[in-house]
């Protein structure tokens, strides 16, 4: 901006001492600083987000960036808006299931090869499930520093705001998607355990993305995994997942049998986990066995040299 020259800033002699038009000078800066800023800051909003984070649509809550929140990097990265309903049902709905299981094709069962780690995760399913949270457990992972992928589902954290809301602060723990009625994952209505699946590509979109959008408030990012109820689904229930921009996910080790073994066999179960392997318990009976049994487990892996990290 051009400003005609201070009369104390004149060269002709008549002006103030040195002191004073030095002063001046910097008061006449000092008061350029609010003309820069506005400046500054629509030259950032034109640049994007610093580290070359994108800015996030202000109205799409699934794929909303919130710089600080828990969570690794690739969480934080703006993803494509997911495909609607609609979409689903319209490319997946006609599609055949050829399988049912717990390894459904691009699952997630073990982590890549070569990883050094161990992959701890734990279901809290909410509902006839459970409700409850095993602050044990929690406090097991938190003292030995151990990291942990959490699978919630929609119930339980409507049963548990509080604590959910505390987990997601807590950059000890990843927090992922356990499905909103805890459902297996069929396209055909397949049961496991004696529940009843979803039962086309409609209802497997309703088991994944209401949670979805849950989480996403919850923690400030998409959770990048999915583990059904029951951890069952069938390969279309599969491909919809990632073309929902969600790995599904399951597991190497059964630790816990679904939170109904003892303390000793939880612990000699965790207890053969080696790299490469995903280990599934349960964070919602804390009257189980689950918390003692991993604690004895943790312990003499961790005496053995092993070491553990979220899911990749």
């Amino acid at each position: 901006m051009e400003r005609s020259t201070p009369r104390h800033m004149r060269r002709d002699g008549k002006g103030p001492g040195r002191r004073a038009v030095l002063l001046a000078a910097v008061m006449t800066l000092s008061a350029a600083v609010p003309d820069l800023e506005p400046q500054r800051n629509r030259q950032r909003d034109e640049a994007g987000a610093p580290d070359g984070l994108a800015q996030a649509p202000a109205d799409d809550s699934t794929a909303r960036i919130m710089d600080g929140a828990p969570g690794t990097e690739s969480q934080r990265q703006q993803a494509p808006p997911a495909p609607s309903r609609t979409d689903i049902i319209n490319t997946y709905g006609a599609h055949g299931a050829r399988y049912w299981g717990l390894e459904a094709p691009g699952v997630l069962a073990r982590l890549p090869a070569g990883t050094p780690g161990i992959a701890l995760t734990f279901d809290f399913c909410g509902g006839p499930g459970g409700n409850g949270y095993d602050q044990a457990l929690l406090d097991t992972l938190r003292q030995r520093h151990v990291p942990a992928t959490l699978f919630l589902n929609s119930r339980w954290i409507s049963a548990n705001p509080a604590t959910a809301r505390q987990l997601a602060a807590d950059p000890l723990f990843e927090l992922a998607n356990h499905g909103t009625s805890h459902k297996p994952l069929s396209t055909t209505g397949n049961s496991a355990y004696g529940i009843p699946g979803t039962r086309n590509a409609g209802e497997v979109y309703d088991e994944i993305m209401p949670n979805d959008a849950g989480m996403a408030d919850l923690t400030g990012a998409r959770p990048r995994y999915f583990r059904p109820g029951t951890a069952y689904m069938d390969d279309v229930a599969a491909d919809i997942l990632r073309a929902l921009g969600v790995r599904p996910a399951g597991f190497s080790l059964n630790g816990d049998g679904g939170a109904t073994f003892p303390a000793a066999v939880v612990a000699r179960e965790v207890g053969r986990a080696r790299a490469g392997d995903i280990v599934i318990c349960h964070g919602n009976h804390p009257g189980g066995g689950t918390a003692e049994g991993v604690r004895q487990a943790l312990d003499k892996l961790l005496a053995a040299g092993n070491s553990f990290q979220h899911l990749p």
